[in-house]
């Protein structure tokens, strides 16, 4: 999304500001699961347990959880566990061989790409920007990998977004805060996209930068997309939720998503909107550089809703990285998963 002046991979976090809550704020919680199956067992341990024998799975429009398997006794495990078992004929490691080859020759500023599991294809999708040339060279490598992949052209261009559910402020830019964590010696920070945290060494929670809310700890971006910021400021109360704007949502523990998932999103810019998970482990191709393994949704943000939080219901998903399209017309977003970053910094929701 696009930096506003003063105004990626897997896993976030968010925090408060003097006077107001910022972006989310979590309690220490190690229960880090995916959404259920109605036996009870999570979308992830039932995926992991079918192994090369799946291709993924997602909610239908009806609600229903699907989940593609290769084989028959892949499809009694998945109806043993409660779940819709859809038979496909691409594996999950022909899947990301075409997603290998995509990375290899169609790298291309203003494209990205994902796993649909509903058609059993690799989607690639292209901005505004690709034209000519490069226009040419998707295509054709697209079309290299026969059904296996599938081009959309969407709106707008794919740009990473600085803000988010509650104002942070560095330098001449401003982010939005994803999600508040703490170490296991009860150290506190928050987490915010990686592309924010790669701009300053300072966050502050106004824009004059009078009130320090803490200090840089670690960014990763591209390939990844989340920073973690360590409050220095101890007269800071950490709440438990996201701001709505109306109101907060706690938050109690992070997960990652299912493909069909409704999900919501909080930012500085744009406030509240929802949508739902379109695809995961998606590679995104900035011009500043190409991060992998986010989550696609088709929830609308803007500038400035950068590192805000993605939630469903209590759980932290993800944190804003950039898309295209507005919260008028509608567009692409695109998330860094939530639990990622919490692994990769050894801290939790609180």
């Amino acid at each position: 999304m696009r930096l506003t002046r003063s105004s990626l991979r897997r896993t976030a976090l968010t925090a408060a500001a003097v006077g107001l809550v910022v972006g989310s704020v979590l309690v220490p919680n190690l229960a880090q699961a995916s959404p259920l199956t109605a036996s009870g067992m999570s979308v992830d341990a039932l995926t992991a347990v079918l192994g090369s024998h799946t291709a993924g799975a997602y909610y239908d429009a009806s609600g229903k959880l699907v989940v593609t398997v290769t084989d028959a006794s892949a499809a009694k495990t998945v109806e043993a566990a409660g779940a819709t078992a859809k038979h496909v004929t691409r594996s999950a490691a022909q899947l990301d061989r075409i997603q290998s080859n995509l990375y290899s020759t169609a790298r291309i500023p203003g494209t990205a790409w994902s796993v649909d599991p509903a058609t059993n294809q690799v989607l690639v999708s292209v901005d505004s920007s690709v034209t000519g040339a490069n226009l040419q060279a998707v295509e054709n490598a697209v079309k290299a990998q026969g059904a296996g992949a599938r081009i959309e052209h969407v709106s707008g261009v794919f740009t990473t977004r600085i803000a988010g559910g509650d104002a942070i402020y560095m330098g001449q830019y401003v982010c939005s805060l994803g999600f508040n964590v703490r170490s296991s010696s009860g150290t506190n920070y928050f987490l915010t996209a990686g592309h924010c945290g790669n701009i300053a060494s300072t966050f502050y929670s106004n824009s004059s930068h009078t009130t320090v809310l803490g200090s840089r700890s670690g960014s990763s971006f591209p390939g990844n997309d989340y920073a973690i910021i360590r409050y220095t400021n101890t007269t800071i109360t950490k709440t438990g939720g996201v701001d709505l704007y109306s109101g907060t949502q706690d938050i109690t523990s992070a997960a990652n998503p299912t493909v069909g998932q409704s999900v919501r999103r909080s930012g500085r810019t744009t406030h509240v909107h929802s949508g739902t998970v379109t695809g995961l482990n998606a590679t995104v191709n900035y011009a500043e550089g190409t991060v992998t393994g986010m989550i696609r949704t088709n929830v609308c943000a803007e500038g400035g809703d950068s590192g805000g939080p993605l939630f469903a219901g209590t759980t932290a998903l993800g944190l804003t990285s950039g898309g295209s399209g507005n919260c008028s017309s509608g567009g692409t977003t695109f998330f860094q998963p939530v639990v990622e970053a919490l692994n990769a910094y050894g801290v939790n929701v609180f």
